[in-house]
């Protein structure tokens, strides 16, 4: 059987692994709701189609579908996708064998500190949040109703080619806000793609969740002094949190502060991550620039 991934929301996350499944043969369809994003995915050898809580599906898009991803957030009326596609999902994609679910860390909500792995309790600060708690169960039910092997991934701060403290620096955007114990975990684009595939590789037997981040939580502060270093530039002056001018969104993720565990994505999944920390994932952006994701076939 071919096997056929269907991307909802084929945005900066999964693209990285498109491009590997597009390279080995695999038929590859998606959505995006910008024109100009729809005529990259194309241009990648995407069947690309439109797609928003107001513009759903054509009949017969997921036929023939064997892996299914998420990764469009959910709004103040939920989960479009779930909303929209359900029905769709469990008609059409008769052969679906993995059904994955992006979610994020920010399920876990503040901790001070602490360490959080995937049986900490959920205690969202944000409304935001507390929508992809919401999420994250609608889609774990296609498992505990459906009987379809359901992966949830908790996804940390994201960072990769042109998204990254050395971008940040380079537009000379870069800030060094310091807020006393503050720490945020990490992820590069390429270890997700990396925890994905191996996920779909041995899809679990019931519904599962992995915390997709890197070893080391680390101070933000620090994480743009190292990129600094790399480019041989002086990193901007230290800012208490208090006085930075930050953004209402930027404030949210500030207000929660955790150390986040993944150890089950190398215990159950066997990952090994390329990038096992902000430094060797900084360096190699530096050393080996891959060509910036979402701009069309690089």
């Amino acid at each position: 059987m071919d096997h056929r991934l269907f991307c909802f929301g084929l945005g900066y996350s999964a693209e990285v692994l498109v491009r590997t499944l597009l390279a080995e043969g695999w038929q590859v369809a998606g959505t995006a709701r910008e024109p100009e994003r729809l005529a990259q995915l194309q241009a990648l050898g995407v069947e690309a189609y439109p797609f928003g809580r107001r513009h759903p599906l054509p009949e017969g898009a997921l036929r023939g579908t064997t892996h299914l991803l998420s990764s469009v957030p959910p709004d103040a009326e939920g989960d479009a996708v779930l909303a929209g596609c359900s029905a769709a999902i469990l008609a059409e994609a008769e052969h679906l064998r993995w059904l994955g679910y992006l979610s994020t860390t920010g399920v876990y909500g503040d901790y001070r500190g602490a360490w959080v792995d995937e049986t900490s309790p959920l205690r969202p600060t944000s409304e935001r949040a507390w929508r992809r708690v919401s999420a994250e169960a609608g889609w774990l039910d296609f498992n505990r109703l459906q009987h379809l092997p359901v992966a949830v991934f908790r996804l940390a701060g994201i960072y990769g080619p042109g998204r990254s403290a050395l971008d940040d620096l380079r537009a000379g955007t870069a800030k060094r806000v310091v807020k006393r114990g503050q720490v945020f975990s990490r992820i590069h684009v390429e270890d997700i793609a990396g925890v994905l595939r191996a996920s779909m590789a041995q899809p679990p037997q019931g519904g599962a969740i992995y915390n997709v981040c890197d070893d080391e939580a680390a101070k933000p502060q620090d994480v743009i002094a190292f990129a600094a270093e790399l480019l041989g530039i002086a990193p901007p002056p230290e800012s208490a949190f208090e006085d930075a001018e930050l953004s209402p969104m930027a404030q949210t993720f500030w207000t929660d502060n955790k150390r986040v565990r993944n150890d089950r994505i190398k215990s159950e999944l066997g990952v090994a991550l390329r990038y096992p920390t902000y430094r060797e994932g900084l360096a190699g952006l530096l050393e080996s620039p891959s060509p910036e994701i979402g701009r069309g076939p690089g």
